[in-house]
């Protein structure tokens, strides 16, 4: 029975995503509602500008709406860790949905000044972890992967996780520059938090993987190169906070920088980049995130998604291994 819980929210979450994407694309053609590009980004992007943005709005419909609704056939009721993780997504998508809007009504690639995005993500992420402090018996000892050592729990380690989470939505974020690219590793951790679910006979996490794995298996149908519409900020907001709040519906969310480290590496590649130029006035990276340093190195597109989607994979395989 278990199985067929993860192919409802599946099939929920794909086949709303591919029909909503699929009227939303003309639609936004029709407005104009299309993508601008850097002037500092690699050349062969030029082509890509106009490309209709914002897609990932069916994101903060199809995902929960099959995530819920295969909790509920699974439980009977909904896990309240459950509704406090997507609501931690939608607010993140919301923003999001902010930054896009202010881009293309000013039609330049410049949305929300840094620090009012970090102001308002750091405000859910502050609610999302206090809401999950409140719940009884939460926060405990962790273990640290590989090596048996008990963490206790202290404020300390709160402002960890706090970073973590922080750092995380805006890693994937900065992954979201190229076709396909945070869609198919996105898809990945979909996968394994099913793995993990269907391994620990927990319905909340089938759900969630099931929910997750269709959404971007119908959305990269659209986004894979060339791609017809991007996710956007919106798109990107929302599944950085969905992957990296995730992990504390994992038997021990300290596994979070493993699943993730795709998205770590690409974040500390333009922190490096920044901290490089500034003591030494030369670039580590060609450019930075470290796709599109590879871009400039020559790697198609799809190569490098197929890499990425490989190095999201052995994190994930790491984690799950960690986990049991």
């Amino acid at each position: 029975m278990v199985a067929v819980f993860p192919l409802i929210a599946l099939v929920t979450a794909f086949f709303g995503t591919l029909l909503f994407t699929a009227i939303l694309i003309p639609v936004l053609k029709k407005k104009r509602l299309g993508q601008s590009i850097l002037a500092i980004g690699p050349v062969w992007h030029k082509p890509k500008e106009g490309t209709p943005t914002m897609g990932g709005i069916v994101f903060l419909v199809f995902i929960p709406l099959g995530a819920l609704l295969g909790e509920l056939l699974f439980h009977g009721s909904i896990s309240p860790t459950l509704v406090f993780l997507l609501l931690f997504a939608v607010a993140n998508g919301l923003i999001g949905v902010i930054d896009d809007a202010t881009k293309l009504k000013n039609k330049r690639n410049l949305g929300l000044l840094p620090w009012q995005k970090l102001f308002l993500q750091s405000f859910f992420v502050l609610g999302y972890l206090y809401l999950i402090w409140m719940r009884e018996g939460f926060f405990h000892d962790f273990r640290l992967p590989f090596f048996n050592v008990a963490i206790p729990f202290s404020f300390p380690l709160l402002f960890l996780f706090f970073i973590l989470l922080l750092g995380t939505v805006n890693c994937v974020n900065l992954s979201d520059g190229i076709d396909g690219l945070t869609g198919s590793s996105a898809l990945v951790i979909g996968v394994f938090f099913l793995a993990v679910g269907v391994l620990f006979s927990d319905g909340t996490l089938v759900s969630l993987g099931g929910a997750l794995s269709g959404g971007m298996l119908a959305f990269l149908l659209f986004n894979k190169n060339p791609a017809r519409i991007f996710m956007g900020d919106t798109g990107s907001l929302f599944l950085g906070a969905l992957l990296s709040g995730g992990a504390f519906l994992l038997p021990n969310p300290c596994v979070l920088p493993l699943y993730t480290l795709l998205f770590l590496i690409e974040g500390g590649s333009v922190i490096l980049q920044v901290l490089c130029f500034k003591r030494t006035g030369r670039r580590l990276f060609r450019m930075a995130p470290l796709h599109h340093h590879l871009e400039k190195c020559a790697w198609s597109e799809r190569r490098i998604v197929f890499a990425f989607s490989l190095l999201t994979a052995l994190g994930a395989a790491l984690a799950l291994i960690a986990l049991v």
